[in-house]
């Protein structure tokens, strides 16, 4: 029985997992309380995995480069396509948002207000990437922080030398059993999936996937136009490679993305199918995918576009060309700072409308309007981002020489 079970691709069980939360919920909503245990432990399970993967696995993954010059190539071209990719994001949530005009005649009047608090100046959050304590950002999962110590041990083991290479085998050791865990983690994706539908549905209802007002069809459009466009774009105009294996090899880290609402959790499943479906080298996607989860949000960034065109339509806003360039911007920096957890695009939110004149009072209106829906919206808009993160590993891959062709063009293994 059991070899019959892990004879069956994962994605498949995780998707057969999705069918029966959904089925459970709609026939016994209240039980939902009993199974909710598992989609915790699972969360949990893989969110304590995300800092010292991201912290391991950059430092591994730049030692491996070895060579300092190849350093620059790779972050050069990697904060390159996230930067061109995240800006294309609000784009599309502009010009989707633009297209349906979910903001005109919205009752934001009967919305509960949600203030934020005040919005994190650019300035805190560039301060913010150089940590007091290394150990307090382990503990608190400060992906910038972590990013930034990472890269400067990974630098460090290189300048190095001879003297630096008996840490840099210790760094690829414990990437491995890392990566071996992660292995063992996702084995209880289907049953943590499961939990997690179910408890999605019970609390709001099947309806909320087809059909949560136009903010969800646009949230819908958004994601689609930005997956399968902008994504097979770059796959086909920069790395020159087919499409439809990549998003055949990425399946289980779409479901994961979905299921959990978070990159930063999305990002252990992620390596696994780089490595095993997408054929990218080990010191790629152990430096440029640990730097996506942080940096590469497309789903969220059109998302924040979107709500701020909504916003100034609802309130009534005249949208010049200045609004829009202004929306742009401040959308794109704003999501580059937002931190890999669900709903955190709302906290974000403020500092984009508060560039375009909007208060923090109608801002706490918007976001009490949408907050009710957001926890399935966000599990909608992080599948692009999941997406854009392996798109960019194998772009780079590809670019930096070190992408297996025949391993990306087969099938993927079960």
């Amino acid at each position: 029985m059991l070899r019959g079970w892990f004879a069956i691709p994962l994605w498949q069980r995780v998707l057969g997992a999705l069918a029966l939360g959904l089925i459970f919920a709609l026939v016994w909503p209240a039980g939902t309380k009993y199974v909710a245990f598992m989609g915790d432990l699972f969360v949990r399970a893989i969110r304590m995995l995300v800092a010292p993967i991201v912290l391991v696995t950059i430092a591994s993954g730049i030692t491996a480069l070895a060579d300092p010059k190849r350093l620059g190539s790779l972050g050069g071209r990697t904060i390159g396509l996230f930067a061109a990719t995240t800006a294309i994001a609000v784009s599309v949530g502009m010009g989707v948002a633009t297209l349906i005009r979910p903001g005109v005649g919205a009752p934001l009047g009967t919305a509960a207000p949600h203030p934020l608090g005040p919005a994190v100046t650019p300035y805190d959050q560039l301060i913010g990437i150089i940590p007091l304590n290394i150990v307090d950002a382990l503990a608190k999962g400060d992906m910038l922080a972590l990013i930034f110590v990472a890269i400067l041990f990974g630098v460090g083991t290189v300048l190095a030398g001879e003297s630096g290479k008996p840490f840099a085998a210790l760094l690829q050791s414990l990437s491995s059993v890392l990566l071996r865990i992660v292995a063992l983690v996702m084995e209880a994706t289907p049953f943590g999936v499961f939990a997690l539908i179910a408890g999605a549905v019970a609390t709001h209802g099947a309806a909320v996937f087809v059909h949560v007002g136009w903010i969800a069809l646009a949230v819908l459009l958004g994601s689609a136009i930005q997956l399968l466009v902008v994504h097979s774009l770059l796959l086909r105009l920069v790395a020159r490679l087919p499409v439809l294996p990549f998003f055949r090899g990425i399946l289980d880290a779409l479901v994961i993305a979905f299921s959990t609402a978070s990159s930063s959790a999305t990002l252990p499943v992620a390596m696994r199918v780089a490595e095993r479906n997408l054929g990218v080298g080990r010191p790629i996607l152990s430096t440029v995918l640990a730097l996506g989860a942080s940096i590469g949000k497309d789903g969220t960034a059109m998302y924040v576009g979107l709500l701020s065109m909504f916003a100034l339509q609802a309130f009534g806003t005249p949208l010049t060309l200045q609004i829009y360039a202004v929306v742009l911007l401040t959308g794109a920096l704003a999501a580059f700072g937002t931190a890999p957890v669900p709903s955190a695009s709302l906290f974000m939110l403020a500092a984009v409308l508060s560039a375009v004149g909007i208060a923090p009072e109608q801002t706490a209106l918007v976001v009490g309007f949408v907050l009710p829906f957001d926890r399935l919206l966000d599990m909608t808009r992080t599948v692009p981002s999941a997406s854009a993160n392996l798109a960019v590993t194998v772009t780079v891959a590809r670019l930096e020489g070190e992408l297996d062709a025949a391993v990306y063009r087969a099938v993927p293994p079960t």
